[in-house]
C-alpha cells in the first residue's frame, strides 16, 4: 500500500538525515528499501514497523539512548505495532518451489517460495511448539522470499533451532559454517589441496557447495568473524555473484539463463561460468554487539541481510517446553525456572552475566536430570550450574542475596556414605548403577591410582548420571585438584577408551581437527584424537581448554550442539542418523558413544586463561572441582602415606588450607592444591629419614626467589609449626601508633571559643571551658562538647552533651568559633605545604594495608599484561611454518610463516580507553568525633592509602580520582585523576587535609548529593568503564535520608557501577542500611582489615568482568 510505503521511505530518510547522524544513530541501509518494499506488497498484514526491524534492528544495534531517540522518530511517524497474531503455515511442494499458504484472520493467501529439495520427504522432526516461535519461524519464511537472513539474539536463545526449523520447513539440505576470528576468504570460498599425483587443485568449501545446489547455508558465529572476511559475502549477498579463486566464477540464475540462451552451457562450462541455484540462501547466527569492543554489526554489515531479533523464551513459555518434555516437574525445577528469570530481568550487569548460565539450553538439561535422578535442592543445582564456587565474591554475594530473597537456602549436607562398588558385569557409584562397557581397545582404557574419598565419590556420582543421560562433561576448578583423576577414574569403572588432546594458546581450528603433513610432495591429513574418537565412539578429553583461544574453541559448538563438523580436508562429521550416511565416503558418522569430557582451569584470577565456560559452558553440563574438604583430604593423605604421622598431615592441611585462602583473595599467585600435598605426603612415605623441611622445600623452593611470596610462606609455615629450609628475614617490627592532632596556643578570653589549655599528662577534662582535648564543655577545643572551634581527640572516652543544648549556643558564639576554626584549618594547610616527610605517620596507615597493596597491584598487572598478549602473524616470510599453508610452500610461495607480535590496532576499532575509579570519602565531623569509638576514619585512610599504592604506575589504564563531602560541600577534591600523588610525601599531605577536614569542617550530611554528583561526573567521561566507590558511616537516619534515596542515586546512571560501604556504625545502623540496597552494592567494613578486601573485590569483579 503507498500509504505504509510513504511512511517507510520518510522513516529511512530521518534516519540517514544529518540530525540522526549528529546523535551517532549507525546509517539506514537504504539500498535495502526494495526488499522491504517487497514484502509491504506480498505480505499485506506486516506494518512499517516490522519491516524496519527487519532492516535496523535497535534492540541489539543501538544503547538505550539510540533506541529512545528511534522510538521518537517512530512515533512521530505513526508507524503502527508489530503485527503479532498468530498466521498459520501450510507448505506445499511444486516442481520448481513450493507453495507457502498463510492463514491470517481467517483469510488465505498462496505464495510460491523457494524451497530446498527435500520438500514433502517428511523429514520434519517432531517439535513442541509454542506461539512465539511458531509466529519467530513464519516471520523467517517471510524475509527467507526476498533475501538472506541473519538471527541476533543472546547465547542458548535458540538460534539455531530456528534456522533448522526454517530448513526443515521448506525441504533444505544444511551447510553449517562455523565462523572464527582466524576465518579467512580461502576458508570461506575455497580451500587448496593436493591430489593423490601431487597436483594442487582448489576446493570449494561448504558455502560455494551450497550456492551450487541450492542448500541453506547457516554461518554460526557471524559476530566472531573478522570483518575483512566477511567483506567476502557482499557481492554474493548483494548481487548474487562470487568470484572463485580458480578462476571461476558463479553468476546468479537469471543472468545465467539468459547467457545459456545465447552462448549453451558447454561454452559457458569452458568459460568457468557456474550458476547459483535459485534456492540458495543463507541464514547467519550472531549474537549482539558487546560493550568496549569493536561492533561487528556496523552499518557495511547492516546492508547484507534481513535481521530479526530473538528474545530469549518467557518463564510461561519455557515451564511449557519443559513440562511437555518431561511431564510432571520436581518443585525444585520450578524454583530455578523462577531463579533464572529474576536474573534475566534484572538490570545489574553482574546478575545478567549470570543468567547466562540458566539458558533455555541448561534448564532443559537440568530438569531433565532432576526428573531423571529426582534431584530436589534447587540452591544447589542453581549454585553447580552458575559455577558459583568460582564467582567473584561480588557476583557470589549478589547470586547468594537474590536465592536468600526467593526462598532458596542451602540444603542438608550431602551423604558422606556412598562407595564405588565393581564387578564383571556392572559399576555402582552411590546410588547409580550402569553396565561396564565392553570394548577391544583396552589400552586406551586409563589404569590409575585413584583413593576413594567421600568428596570425589560424590563427584564421580554427578559425573556418571550426566554420562547416562548422553551429556558432554565439562569440569572446571585449579590446578593440581584433580581434574585428571577424576576423569580418567570414571573412565577406568565404566571401562571406556578414551583419546586425549591438550590444547594450548597455539592451537589453531585446523590442529584440532587435522594434523596436515607433507609426504612425497602431496598432502596428507591424519586424524586428530578428536575425528579417531568421533569414528570409534572412544572419550576425547580435551584438556587446558581455557588455553586455546575462545575462538578456536568455539568451532566445537556445532559437533556437541547438532552433531556437525566440516573437516579441513573437505569430510563432514554428521550424526548417525543422517540420510548421507553410506552414500559418501566423505561423510563420517558420529559414533552413538561419543562423549566429549573437557578440563579447564578455573575463569578470571589468578589463571586468567579465556573464559571457556562464558564462551561455551552451556553445551556441557557442568561440574566444579575443588580441593577436598579438610576430612577428605586427610583421609586421602592418609591412603598415601599410612606412616607419616597424623599431627603433620594435620599441620600440613592446615598450612595448605590458609595458602588456599591467600590465593582466593589474591595475595599470592599460586592457589597451592592437594597435588602439592599429595607429592610431600609421598615423599615423607618413601624417605622417612627425611626431614619435613625437605619434602615441604621440594614445593615452596621456587618460591623462595620471590620476596612477596616467601615471606607469605614464612608467615603461614610458622603459624603452624611448619619448618622450612630458608633464610629467615626480622619480622616486620609493629609500629606504635602515631596521634595525628595539631596543637596550638590557647586564645585569650573565657567568654568566646578558644583552643584551651594543654594539659601535659593527658587526664580527661569532664565539662568546663579550660582544658583543650576536654570533653562535654564548652568553649575550648574538644569533643562532645558546644561553641568550640574545632575538634581536638586527645584519646579519652568522650562524654556528649545532647544536640538540643548544642543548637541552643548563641549565633555569635557560632559565628566567632567558625571563625576561629577556618583561621586554623588555613595554618594547618600552610603547615603541611612546608613540613617534612614524616615516616612513621605515613607508616601508621599504609603498613596494615601492604599486602592488599600488593594483592590489588598482581590484579592490575596481569590485566594489563593481558591486554598486550601477543598473537600470531600471519603471511609472514620468516617465523614458524603455517600448517594451514603447506600447499602453497608446495607451489612455491614465501609467505607461508608466522609469528608472534603484539597486534597492532585494527582500523576503525576504539581507541583504548582507560578504567575510571572515583572514590567517594567521607570527611564530616562525625567521621573525626567517632573515630575513637570504632576507628572509622583511620579505615577510610587505609582504604585511600591502598588505592593511591596500588594505582601508581598503572595510569596509562586505570586513572582515579578521589572527592569527600562533609557538612560544608558535596564535592571536595583532593586527588584529580590527572595529578596522582607521585610520592610517599604527597600522599601523606592528601592524608592530613582529609583528617584536618574531618576535624575542622562544619556539622551536616551531604552523602546523596555527593554520590549522585559524582556518578554522573563520571558518567559524562570517555572511559572504558566507570566505578564509583562511596565510603561512609551509616548515620544517614540522623538526617532523614532514607535508603531508597541512596539506592536510587548508586544507581543513578547504568553506565556506571556504584558501591556504598559503610565504615561505621552506631548499634546495627550500617547492617540494616546494607540490606536495603540492592544486591552486591553494599558492604559493612566494621574490622579494620576487611576493608581493603572489599575494595579489591569490588575492583577484580569490575575489572574482570570487561578486561
Amino acid at each position: 500500500p503507498q500509504d505504509k510505503l510513504t511512511t517507510l521511505l520518510s522513516c529511512a530518510f530521518a534516519l540517514i538525515s544529518p540530525e540522526a547522524t549528529s546523535i551517532g544513530l549507525p546509517d539506514f541501509p537504504i539500498d535495502n528499501i526494495h526488499r522491504a518494499a517487497k514484502l509491504l506488497d506480498t505480505f499485506p498484514w506486516l506494518n512499517v514497523s516490522d519491516v524496519l526491524s527487519r532492516l535496523y534492528p535497535c534492540d541489539y544495534l543501538l544503547n538505550k539512548d539510540g533506541n529512545n531517540s528511534v522510538n521518537g522518530l517512530l512515533e512521530t511517524f505513526k508507524v503502527g505495532d508489530k503485527f503479532n497474531k498468530t498466521r498459520n503455515v501450510l507448505v506445499k511442494p511444486t516442481p520448481d518451489n513450493s507453495l507457502v499458504t498463510f492463514s491470517v484472520n481467517g483469510h488465505y493467501i498462496s505464495i510460491p517460495m523457494p524451497s530446498g529439495l527435500f520438500l514433502g520427504d517428511n523429514n520434519i522432526r517432531p517439535l513442541i511448539s509454542n506461539t512465539y516461535h511458531d509466529d519467530f519461524l513464519t516471520s523467517l519464511i517471510e524475509s527467507h522470499l526476498v533475501g538472506d537472513i541473519c538471527i541476533i539474539g543472546p547465547r542458548g536463545c535458540g538460534k539455531s533451532l530456528a534456522a533448522v526449523r526454517l530448513a526443515e520447513t521448506l525441504g533444505y539440505s544444511i551447510e553449517p559454517v562455523v565462523m572464527y576470528q582466524d576465518m579467512t576468504s580461502r576458508d570461506l570460498i575455497q580451500q587448496r589441496t593436493t591430489l593423490e599425483n601431487g597436483d594442487t587443485v582448489w576446493k570449494n568449501s561448504s558455502l560455494v557447495t551450497a550456492a551450487l545446489e541450492g542448500k541453506l547455508a547457516i554461518l554460526d558465529g557471524l559476530h566472531r568473524a573478522h570483518p575483512s572476511t566477511l567483506s567476502t559475502l557482499h557481492r554474493l549477498v548483494l548481487d548474487r555473484e562470487i568470484q572463485l579463486y580458480d578462476g571461476k566464477r558463479l553468476i546468479r540464475h537469471d543472468r545465467y539463463n539468459e547467457l545459456e540462451s545465447v552462448y549453451g552451457v558447454e561454452q559457458l562450462n569452458k568459460c568457468g561460468i557456474l550458476r547459483i541455484h535459485p534456492s540458495f540462501r543463507i541464514v547467519a547466527l550472531a549474537e549482539p554487539n558487546m560493550p568496549h569492543t569493536v561492533p561487528w554489526l556496523n552499518p557495511e554489515i547492516l546492508t547484507l541481510f534481513l535481521y530479526h531479533e530473538m528474545r530469549p523464551m518467557t518463564i510461561d513459555e519455557e515451564t511449557h517446553i519443559i513440562q511437555s518434555m518431561f511431564g510432571k516437574l520436581p518443585r525444585s525445577v520450578y524454583k530455578v525456572l523462577e531463579i533464572s528469570h529474576i536474573l534475566r530481568r534484572s538490570t545489574d550487569a553482574t546478575l545478567l552475566s549470570l543468567a547466562s548460565s540458566l539458558s533455555t539450553r541448561q534448564l532443559i538439561r537440568i530438569a531433565k536430570r532432576s526428573v531423571t535422578y529426582e534431584e530436589e535442592d534447587p540452591y544447589d543445582i542453581i549454585q553447580r550450574a552458575c559455577l558459583s564456587k568460582f564467582l567473584p565474591q561480588l557476583a557470589k554475594q549478589a547470586l547468594e542475596t537474590v536465592l536468600l530473597r526467593a526462598g532458596v537456602v542451602k540444603g542438608d549436607k550431602d551423604d558422606d556414605s556412598r562407595k564405588i562398588m565393581v564387578n564383571d558385569r556392572e559399576i555402582t557409584i552411590g546410588n547409580t548403577t550402569t553396565p561396564v562397557f565392553h570394548t577391544t581397545a583396552t589400552s586406551k582404557v586409563p589404569d590409575i591410582l585413584f583413593y576413594d574419598v567421600p568428596q570425589h565419590v560424590g563427584l564421580l556420582e554427578k559425573m556418571l548420571q550426566d554420562f547416562l543421560l548422553g551429556e558432554h562433561l565439562l569440569l572446571i576448578g585449579n590446578q593440581g585438584v584433580g581434574k585428571n583423576k577424576l576423569t580418567d577414574k570414571l573412565l577406568q569403572l565404566m571401562n571406556r577408551p578414551r583419546e586425549y588432546i591438550q590444547l594450548h594458546r597455539d592451537t589453531t581450528v585446523q590442529s584440532l581437527t587435522l594434523q596436515p603433513s607433507v609426504q612425497g610432495g602431496v598432502v596428507r591429513y591424519e586424524d586428530s584424537p578428536l575425528v579417531i574418537a568421533v569414528k570409534n565412539g572412544y572419550v576425547l578429553v580435551v584438556d587446558e581448554a581455557d588455553k586455546a583461544p575462545t575462538n578456536v574453541t568455539c568451532i566445537l559448538k556445532t559437533l556437541v550442539e547438532s552433531g556437525e563438523m566440516i573437516l579441513s580436508d573437505g569430510r563432514r562429521i554428521v550424526p548417525g542418523n543422517d540420510p548421507r550416511v553410506g552414500n559418501d565416503s566423505n561423510i563420517i558418522p558420529i559414533h552413538p558413544e561419543f562423549r566429549m569430557i573437557v578440563l579447564a582451569n578455573r575463569p578470571g584470577f589468578p589463571f586468567l586463561g579465556n573464559d571457556f565456560f562464558g564462551a561455551l559452558g552451556d553445551l556441557f553440563s557442568c561440574h566444579a572441582v575443588d580441593n577436598p574438604s579438610r576430612i577428605s583430604e586427610i583421609q586421602l593423605l592418609q591412603k598415601y602415606g599410612p606412616d607419616v604421622p597424623l599431627d603433620v598431615i594435620n599441620k600440613l592441611v592446615s598450612a595448605f588450607g590458609r595458602l588456599r585462602s591467600l590465593a582466593d583473595q589474591g595475595l599470592i599467585s599460586y592457589p597451592y592444591s592437594t597435588r602439592e600435598l599429595v607429592n610431600i605426603v609421598k615423599h615423607l612415605q618413601a624417605f622417612p629419614e627425611d626431614s619435613i623441611s625437605d619434602a615441604v622445600g621440594n614445593v615452596f623452593d621456587f618460591d623462595r626467589y620471590s620476596k612477596d611470596a616467601r615471606d607469605t610462606l614464612l608467615e603461614v609455615l610458622d603459624e603452624y609449626k611448619i619448618p622450612v629450609a630458608m633464610t629467615s628475614e626480622e619480622r616486620a617490627i609493629q609500629r606504635k601508633r602515631v596521634q595525628m592532632t595539631i596543637e596550638r596556643d590557647s586564645g585569650k578570653g573565657m567568654s568566646g571559643p578558644k583552643h584551651g589549655k594543654v594539659d601535659e599528662k593527658n587526664e580527661p577534662h569532664v565539662g568546663g571551658n579550660t582544658w583543650a582535648g576536654g570533653t562535654g564543655g564548652r568553649d575550648t577545643a574538644g569533643l562532645g562538647g558546644k561553641g568550640g572551634p574545632y575538634r581536638l581527640d586527645a584519646g579519652h572516652d568522650v562524654h556528649q552533651i545532647s544536640d538540643e543544648e548544642k543548637a541552643a549556643v548563641p549565633e555569635h558564639i557560632r559565628k566567632a568559633a567558625r571563625e576561629m576554626g577556618l583561621k586554623a584549618f588555613k595554618q594547618l594547610l600552610k603547615e603541611i605545604e612546608m613540613s617534612e616527610y614524616d615516616h612513621n605517620l605515613y607508616q601508621q596507615y599504609s603498613f596494615p594495608v601492604e599486602k592488599q597493596v600488593q594483592a590489588l597491584r598482581v590484579i592490575l598487572n596481569s590485566l594489563q599484561a593481558k591486554s598486550k598478549e601477543r598473537q600470531w602473524h600471519r603471511h609472514q616470510t620468516t617465523g614458524e611454518l603455517d600448517d594451514t599453508k603447506l600447499i602453497e610452500g608446495v607451489t612455491g610461495e614465501k609467505n607461508i610463516y608466522r609469528r608472534r607480535a603484539e597486534k597492532e590496532p585494527e582500523i576503525g576499532s576504539p581507541q583504548l580507553k582507560p578504567k575510571r575509579l572515583k572514590l567517594v570519602v567521607d570527611v564530616s565531623g562525625s567521621m573525626y568525633r567517632f573515630n575513637g569509638y570504632d576507628g572509622r576514619l583511620d579505615r577510610e585512610m587505609e582504604a585511600v592509602v591502598m588505592v593511591m599504592e596500588a594505582f601508581h604506575g598503572f595510569e596509562s589504564r586505570f586513572q582515579y580520582d578521589i572527592v569527600g563531602h562533609s557538612g560544608e560541600a558535596h564535592c571536595i577534591p583532593f586527588i584529580d585523576k590527572s595529578q596522582p600523588p607521585a610520592d610517599k610525601k604527597q600522599r601523606l599531605n592528601i592524608l592530613r587535609i582529609m583528617h584536618a577536614h574531618a576535624q575542622f569542617c562544619m556539622s551536616g550530611d551531604y552523602t546523596l548529593e555527593a554520590t549522585e554528583y559524582a556518578v554522573k561526573k563520571i558518567a559524562e567521561e570517555d572511559c572504558d568503564e566507570a566505578i564509583v566507590i562511596v565510603l561512609s558511616d551509616a548515620n544517614l537516619s540522623r538526617y532523614a535520608i532514607p535508603p531508597k534515596e541512596f539506592s536510587a542515586m548508586l544507581t543513578c546512571d547504568p553506565r556506571v557501577e556504584a558501591y556504598a560501604i559503610f565504615i561505621g556504625s552506631l548499634g546495627n545502623q550500617a547492617e540494616k542500611l546494607c540490606n536495603a540496597l540492592p544486591a552486591g552494592k553494599g558492604y559493612v567494613c566494621l574490622d579494620l582489615k576487611n576493608l581493603p578486601h572489599i575494595l579489591q573485590t569490588i575492583f577484580t569483579s569490575s575489572m574482570l568482568k570487561s578486561a
